[in-house]
């Protein structure tokens, strides 16, 4: 089965000029296909308290109000996607910018209340179209997505992008070998989070479900790896969490 590589990248690298400037040159030389899902939140923030718009997170997630997805469709769907789409342009790669909504690839429905929370139009995914990502990859495009989706119904939801991320890799998984790369400003999942070296290399669902009892995984990392072991179980290859400049694939921590 031929290969591809899906490269998630968050809105901290994305805001660091260094860091994505590295990451997008080590994007563009990795071999065969590929596809790119970025984040962009904390531009998104920026942008809003410009335009007088509070940020409400809960538990680090954002409340997307009719004001906020405005903002959120325009930062990510627009500003950050095809700065990334130019930007690849110029390093050799034939990008294409993709929401959910683009030719129907994600589909989601509109996030219930829950515990008295109610996230607004934030979307939580129904399906991925495996079948017209892959006709896309092999006409030779990357795909460049951005953390947006729709209901079907004519409404754009904002979409965490390391779900988009996994539900790529899924959809994608029954049509090729697929590495699934989560890169971020650590070097992978890290035993002791004050020691940026204490990269755990690698991590089974028995070890997930340890480090979770005992608190050496905890706070944001807990749905990423959720996420990393719902990609595995539905056949996705391998997943690496890593670093935002080693996305080579010999470095982070491997979930098996």
């Amino acid at each position: 089965m031929e290969k591809i590589t899906i490269v998630k990248v968050g809105g901290a690298v994305v805001e660091d000029e260094a860091q994505l400037t590295q990451l997008l040159k080590d994007f563009a030389a990795i071999e065969g296909k590929k596809v790119l899902v970025h984040g962009g939140g904390r531009r998104a923030t920026k942008v809003a308290a410009a335009l007088g718009i509070e940020s409400k997170m809960v538990n680090g997630r954002r409340i997307t109000d009719a004001d906020m997805l405005e903002v959120v469709t325009m930062v990510y769907g627009g500003l950050v996607n095809k700065n990334l789409v130019a930007r690849l342009q110029a390093a050799g790669v034939n990008a294409l910018g993709l929401t959910g909504a683009d030719i129907d690839v994600i589909r989601s429905h509109k996030r219930p209340i829950k515990d008295g929370i109610d996230f607004g139009f934030v979307g939580d995914v129904e399906k991925a179209n495996g079948q017209m990502l892959h006709t896309l990859i092999n006409a030779g495009i990357t795909p460049v997505m951005a953390p947006l989706t729709h209901d079907g119904q004519g409404h754009i939801l904002n979409t965490n992008a390391d779900t988009i991320a996994g539900e790529t890799a899924k959809a994608l998984a029954s049509y090729y070998d697929v590495t699934l790369i989560y890169s971020f400003e650590k070097k992978g999942v890290l035993s002791n989070p004050d020691d940026d070296n204490s990269v755990i290399s690698e991590i089974t669902r028995e070890d997930f479900e340890r480090y979770k009892a005992d608190g050496t995984v905890a706070g944001g990392m807990i749905p990423k790896l959720d996420n990393a072991f719902d990609a595995i179980d539905a056949g996705v290859k391998r997943v690496i969490i890593t670093l935002a400049t080693a996305i080579d694939g010999q470095h982070g921590t491997v979930i098996r």
